[in-house]
């Protein structure tokens, strides 16, 4: 039965591309973490956002007071376009990239959906804006998802489909919204809690269906998201049997493939029992039943096997499908090296067949990461921890931003460079120097940045508790505003200190694989001769199999036949 579907969906995955080929280009990877799931009882986000085009940095605003009749300007987060006005509250809270006072996160990844619901004209409330916006009215994953409700239902929704992932010290929910597209405004959505104990992923294809229509505690939705369907003449199923995905956003090929395969990846990391779902990874969708929906999807949450630390969900983050069907690092196309990239695009022609490359959790064209922690024994300013990280996330170091800082790292500041403007004091060109070297020399330049990376972070998970403790001191003698400048220095002191190491890094590795080669080294420092010179270099040269698919694509043009080869 797979393989008779193999050939139909190759054949429309040119289709496929075009379907899904701008959520992708801005594709972003969501974890989510309750608090029973985790080592510590912190709830947690993941977050990356993976766009050619946005910089990392990281954004702040802080608390402030509106004078009656103030109003907000709304830009659309992806493009800066200035899309309309909205009235202020008398105060709005402090946010820290994705990340409020209070301990609420969100993120969020594109999913686009049917293509009839993607625009609403003089709709104010694009994606991004949604989140910022919410962060600044919001305290509670509950109150978020209703204030989010109210703005696209006052405003008008102008992005496509689109997931969020909502934490708080208490609860993690997803929600998953579109627009109801020309001539009506607004959107309809539903949101989940994720049962205590469990984790759930999301990664640019929609994730609910089903879900129960009279539990209030687990479960929110429009009053109109299967009536609506029913109207436009997607769905005249039972209500019970509705869904969510499989109505406005069906999954196919590339959904799966390119989508909820990064989910897998990263459900494979902590739990077991993944491999049942390895074919519907690869992009084989099954359909079956009454309403013709998938019936070998994934579930939406599962129980990992232990409970994850911190370090394990940035771990998460970090993949290339190793040790899967899927492995990047293992067909011709990683080179001798191993790289786990494939410059874009995503697919491409060879005799008028279609291929694609992987889509991985861990992709070059990251602007930045993150991983959240919402922690309820501790006062809110100090509770929520923003592990905030720039470039890929598989090589870049997730610093502690404590979501009550009151200044931002000068290597983290909006301003400090952008996309097209090279800064030696900004994290996003420091770390995009080391990758973009390692590429180079791929499978031997990362485990050198590896040590780096985890000298770092595992200082920082040391240190945290800590700084927890002395800053709670200090909120319960002092005050909370001399806490937040204990946690401001904090913060802003290692952001800084880390890409000041980052950089010496690059510099070392420079150095070590300069020209192709790689510099000797003994006891930690590169060996010198008894006269002060280096000692010749190593050559590591290329793995044998390399040597013999240039001998099978090239057969005898580079034999040597007489003489010595001089």
């Amino acid at each position: 039965m797979i393989m008779k579907k193999k050939n139909s969906v190759i054949g429309i995955l040119v289709f496929v591309f075009l379907l899904v080929n701008y959520q992708i280009s801005n594709g972003c990877t969501n974890f989510l973490v309750t608090k029973g799931a985790s080592v510590d009882g912190s709830t947690m986000i993941t977050y990356a956002a993976d766009s050619h085009t946005l910089y990392g940095e990281l954004y702040f605003q802080p608390s402030q007071d509106h004078p009656a009749g103030a109003m907000r300007d709304i830009y659309e987060w992806d493009t800066g376009k200035f899309l309309g006005k909205i009235p202020q509250p008398a105060h709005t809270y402090s946010v820290i990239g994705n990340m409020n006072e209070f301990q609420l996160a969100i993120g969020e990844t594109t999913y686009g959906g049917r293509s009839e619901l993607g625009s609403q004209t003089g709709a104010i409330m694009d994606y991004g804006s949604l989140i910022y916006v919410t962060l600044q009215r919001a305290k509670t994953a509950r109150e978020a998802i209703k204030v989010m409700a109210n703005l696209v239902e006052d405003y008008g929704y102008y992005s496509s489909g689109e997931s969020f992932s909502i934490s708080d010290p208490e609860e993690v929910w997803i929600m998953e919204l579109i627009g109801k597209g020309e001539g009506e405004k607004g959107a309809v959505w539903v949101a989940l809690r994720i049962p205590d104990g469990y984790i759930s992923g999301h990664a640019n294809q929609a994730r609910i269906t089903t879900f129960p229509l009279n539990d209030s505690k687990n479960c929110m939705y429009s009053k109109d998201v299967i009536s609506f369907a029913r109207e436009k003449g997607w769905y005249n199923g039972t209500n019970k049997d509705f869904s969510f995905s499989d109505v406005y956003a069906p999954v196919d090929f590339g959904g799966a493939r390119f989508c909820d395969a990064r989910v897998w990846a990263g459900f494979n990391k902590v739990a077991s029992g993944m491999g049942i779902y390895t074919e519907y990874a690869k992009g084989f969708v099954e359909h079956g039943g009454e309403n013709n929906f998938p019936t070998n999807r994934m579930p939406l949450w599962i129980k990992p096997d232990k409970k994850v630390s911190v370090q394990d969900v940035m771990g998460m983050m970090r993949d290339h499908f190793e040790g899967t069907e899927l492995d990047m690092t293992q067909d011709i196309g990683a080179g001798p090296h191993k790289l786990p990239y494939r410059w874009r695009g995503l697919t491409w022609q060879v005799d008028s067949v279609d291929y694609c490359n992987e889509r991985a959790i861990s992709t070059q064209q990251t602007g930045f990461s993150f991983v959240t922690q919402s922690r309820n024994w501790l006062p809110d300013p100090i509770g929520g921890i923003l592990w905030f990280g720039v470039d890929d996330a598989y090589s870049t170091c997730y610093a502690p931003m404590y979501c009550g800082i009151t200044e931002i790292p000068e290597c983290f500041e909006v301003g400090n460079g952008d996309m097209l403007t090279y800064s030696e004091t900004s994290a996003f060109w420091t770390f995009n120097s080391v990758t973009n070297f390692a590429y180079l020399r791929y499978s031997d330049i990362i485990q050198d940045v590896q040590l780096v990376q985890n000298e770092l972070e595992s200082k920082f998970v040391s240190y945290v508790p800590v700084i927890d403790k002395a800053a709670e001191a200090l909120f319960n003698i002092s005050g909370e505003k001399q806490a937040r400048k204990f946690i401001t220095e904090y913060s802003v002191n290692e952001a800084n200190n880390m890409t000041s190491r980052w950089k010496k890094l690059g510099q070392y590795l420079l150095v070590k694989y300069m020209d192709g080669n790689v510099k000797r080294e003994k006891d930690g420092k590169f060996e010198r001769t008894e006269y002060g010179l280096p000692p010749g270099p190593l050559f590591p040269g290329y793995p044998e199999w390399w040597y013999r698919t240039i001998i099978e694509s090239t057969g005898d043009h580079f034999k040597v036949v007489g003489g010595d080869g001089h």
